[in-house]
């Protein structure tokens, strides 16, 4: 039997009951069998990107951040748009990673879950690009008007999207799979 796979899953939003944190306990739900998931909630308590902080004394929750994703066999990142961008958080806990290249070579998936999101998606869509965050090309959707795709009860609603998770979460676990056989 094979092994469940570590994801590690990140909600761009810091609001506890958010679109993105309810469409990735549906996630984990739909994946279940497969992969074994991990929430970051901790977004709002890392502190601001400082080039100069970033040593061997970095603040814990940054390490503890990097040391999630080094875990992971795959990360799922799950973000509205804010005013046409990037949620601030979650740039600054991705700034983090930037010097120690945590993102590069993992499989990440992104979905941006909004109510347009389609400029916030395709900066940090660019920005993982950049930090080589493996198959990011292929992993990624965006839901718009995500709030009437996904119930009170965490259940994707829409047919069509619960098809595009899916399928994405099955192209995640073969991007996993590979990186599994290249690294052995």
């Amino acid at each position: 039997m094979k092994t469940k796979q570590k994801i590690l899953a990140i909600s761009g939003s810091t609001r506890k009951n958010s679109t993105n944190h309810r469409l990735l306990k549906a996630i984990a739900e739909i994946s279940k069998n497969n992969f074994d998931v991990t929430f970051y909630d901790e977004l709002s308590l890392m502190p601001s990107f400082n080039p100069d902080e970033d040593n061997e004394n970095v603040a814990k929750e940054v390490a503890r951040f990097r040391q999630l994703i080094s875990e992971s066999d795959g990360v799922i990142i799950c973000t509205p748009e804010y005013a046409h961008g990037v949620p601030g958080s979650l740039k600054n806990a991705i700034d983090w990673t930037v010097g120690t290249a945590d993102f590069s070579r993992k499989p990440t998936l992104l979905i941006t879950a909004s109510t347009d999101g389609k400029y916030g998606h395709a900066a940090l869509l660019e920005t993982l690009r950049v930090i080589e965050a493996k198959n990011i090309s292929e992993l990624q959707l965006l839901i718009s008007f995500a709030s009437t795709k996904i119930d009170a009860e965490n259940k994707i609603i829409d047919s069509q999207t619960l098809n595009n998770v899916k399928t994405l979460l099955n192209k995640l676990e073969v991007a996993m799979d590979q990186s599994t056989a290249e690294t052995e």
